[in-house]
């Protein structure tokens, strides 16, 4: 699985946990979480998000 979409199935999780209606703590958590990812995928060099796996 790539970089990116390793990043895209966190992001996908961790939204549907903010679906969910959590405390204001886990809440600040998971947008910090997702801002994190967010700059990740902004970060990453176009041949990262195609065929290249993490070991």
């Amino acid at each position: 699985m790539s970089t990116v979409a390793k990043l895209l199935a966190r992001k996908e999780r961790l939204l549907a946990q903010l679906e969910s209606d959590p405390g204001p703590n886990e809440r600040d958590e998971i947008e910090r979480l997702l801002a994190q990812i967010e700059t990740a995928l902004s970060l990453l060099e176009p041949g990262d998000a195609v065929g290249r796996s993490d070991e």
